[in-house]
C-alpha cells in the first residue's frame, strides 16, 4: 500500500538565487522580520497568560483591548516608563551592553529561516527568506550560542551574588543542552545531505523528518526547552534560591530586552524545529492532494506559523503543568540520558543510510535490531540509577543507627546546643570584649 506524501512537488531551492535581490528588497525583508518577531512576542505573552489562566481556572488578561490583546503592549509601555536603576557595584559598560548582546542574536537567527517559497514581492521574484548558505544550520547554532554571553555577562556585571550564580547556571545549562541539540541535528544532516535550511525543507517533500527521525525530534524538543530557560528547566531564574536569577538587578528597558530575548528565542527554536523536522513551510499531510496551490504564493506562511504556534502551546503547557526540576536532576538528564542516546542514534542512522544506499541487507530487520538496542540502552541507564539509589538508601539507614559527629569528614557543621534547640525568645548575647549582656528587652528600651 502506497503512502500519500505529506507535501508533494516542492520547488527545488537554488542557493545561487540568494544575494541577488535589490538592496531595498533586502532592507524591507529585514524590517518585516523585525516587526513580525516583535508582534509575535506581544502575542505570545498574551497567549501564555491566557492559556495558563484557563489551566488554573482564572480569566487572564481581558481589560485592555479586545480579549485583552493590548495587555502586552501596556506592560511594555510600563517597563519603558519605570526608573532605570544601575547598581553602584555594577560594571556599567558591560551592564548596559549585556541585554543588547542577548537580544540581537535572537533576531539574527531568523535571517536563514525559510518562511515560504519564491513569491512576487512588490514586483520582484524572491524567496520568502532573507538569505541562505550551505552551512545555515551551523550558523543558527553559532548565533544561538552567542546569545548566552549576554546572560552570563549580565549576571557577572551586576555585582550581585544571586545574579552571578544565575549567569553561571545559564552557561552550564547552555553547554549541556547545546551538545544534545547539536547531536540531534546530525541525523537530519545525514538524511537531507545538506545543512542549508531551504534544502532541508525540500528534502522533506515526501515524508517529514519528525516521523522518520523520531528520537532526534524528541531529543531536540527536550533540548530546546532547556536552551530557552523555560519551565521546568528555568534554573537560571529560580526565584526560590536566586531571587530572580541573572536579571535580578535589571529594571526598565534593559529588563525588557532580556524579556524580549527570551520570547524571541521561544519562537526561534520553534521555527528551527518546524524547519528541520516538520517540513518547514510545506502544507500538512493531505492538503496538497486536494488543493494544488497550498504550497504556492503566500499561503505557506499560514502553515509555517501554524506549526510554530503548536510548539508555543507546548511551551505554555509545560510551564502550566510541571514543577521546576532539581539542578542535579536537570544536569543528569542532559549528560547521562540525552547525549548518550543521541550518540547511539547517530550511529544507528548512519548505519541505516549506508546499508540503504548499498542495499545489501533487509532494512526491516536492521531497524528492528537497532530499536531493540536503543531500548536496552535506555533500560540499562534506569537500572543503574535504581541500583545506586538502593545502595544509597541502605547506607543512609546504617548511618542513622550510628552516632552523628557534626565535624566528621571536614564539613563545618556546628553541633546542636547541649540542651537542644532554643525555643521561644532568643537567648541573651554575650560579647567577649565588653563583657556585657544584651537582651531583647534592653534593645527595645534603648530604641
Amino acid at each position: 500500500m502506497s503512502i500519500l506524501p505529506l507535501a508533494a512537488d516542492l520547488p527545488e531551492p537554488d542557493l545561487a538565487a540568494f544575494g541577488q535581490d535589490p538592496w531595498w528588497v533586502i532592507v524591507l525583508k529585514a524590517v518585516l522580520i523585525f516587526l513580525i518577531l516583535v508582534l509575535l512576542t506581544l502575542f505570545n505573552i498574551w497567549f501564555e497568560r491566557r492559556v495558563v489562566a484557563r489551566m488554573q481556572h482564572r480569566v487572564g488578561p481581558n481589560r485592555h483591548g479586545p480579549f485583552g490583546l493590548l495587555q502586552s503592549l501596556a506592560d511594555g509601555v510600563k517597563l519603558a516608563l519605570k526608573e532605570d536603576i544601575v547598581p553602584k557595584a555594577a560594571d556599567k559598560v558591560v551592564f548596559v551592553l549585556a541585554p543588547v548582546i542577548a537580544v540581537v542574536p535572537a533576531f539574527v537567527t531568523w535571517s536563514v529561516i525559510p518562511l515560504g517559497p519564491e513569491v512576487n514581492f512588490f514586483g520582484v521574484m524572491t524567496p520568502l527568506q532573507l538569505t541562505d548558505m550551505p552551512v545555515a544550520v551551523l550558523f543558527m547554532l553559532a548565533i544561538a550560542s552567542i546569545g548566552i554571553y549576554g546572560i552570563v555577562l549580565g549576571g557577572w556585571s551586576s555585582g550581585s551574588t544571586y545574579s552571578l550564580l544565575g549567569g553561571l547556571r545559564s552557561s552550564a545549562q547552555m553547554i549541556s543542552y547545546e551538545v544534545a541539540m547539536g547531536l540531534a541535528l546530525v541525523a537530519v544532516f545525514l538524511y537531507a545531505g545538506s545543512m542549508s535550511t531551504s534544502e532541508i525543507v525540500y528534502a522533506q517533500d515526501k515524508l517529514w523528518f519528525g516521523l522518520i527521525l523520531m528520537p532526534s525530534f524528541v531529543i531536540y524538543v527536550i533540548s530546546m526547552v532547556g536552551e530557552t530557560n523555560r519551565a521546568p528547566f528555568d534554573l537560571p531564574e529560580a526565584e526560590g534560591e536566586l531571587v530572580g536569577g541573572f536579571h535580578t538587578e535589571y529594571s526598565s528597558l534593559k529588563f525588557a530586552l532580556f524579556f524580549l530575548a527570551e520570547y524571541i528565542n521561544l519562537a526561534t527554536v520553534s521555527a528551527i524545529a518546524t524547519t528541520l523536522f516538520l517540513g518547514g513551510w510545506a502544507a500538512p499531510w493531505g492538503i496538497e492532494n486536494v488543493w494544488e496551490g497550498a504550497n504556492g504564493g503566500y499561503w505557506p506562511l499560514l502553515w509555517f506559523f501554524g506549526k510554530i504556534f503548536i510548539f508555543i502551546f507546548l511551551f505554555v503547557w509545560l510551564r502550566g503543568s510541571l514543577p521546576r526540576m532539581r539542578y542535579d536532576q536537570f544536569m543528569a538528564l542532559g549528560w547521562k540520558v540525552l547525549i548518550p542516546v543521541s550518540l547511539a542514534w547517530i550511529v544507528a542512522v548512519a548505519t541505516i543510510r549506508v546499508i540503504s544506499l548499498e542495499g545489501n541487507i533487509n532494512r526491516t530487520y536492521l531497524v528492528a535490531a537497532i530499536a531493540v538496542l536503543l531500548v536496552m540502552t535506555v533500560a540499562l541507564m534506569f537500572v543503574g540509577e535504581g541500583k545506586d539509589k538502593g545502595q544509597g538508601d541502605a547506607e543512609d539507614v546504617r548511618a542513622d543507627d550510628e552516632p552523628h559527629d557534626a565535624f566528621a569528614g571536614g564539613f563545618p557543621v556546628p553541633p546542636m546546643p547541649v540542651g537542644g534547640a532554643v525555643r521561644g525568645a532568643a537567648a541573651p548575647m554575650t560579647f567577649a570584649t565588653r563583657r556585657t549582656t544584651v537582651t531583647a528587652s534592653a534593645e527595645e528600651n534603648h530604641e
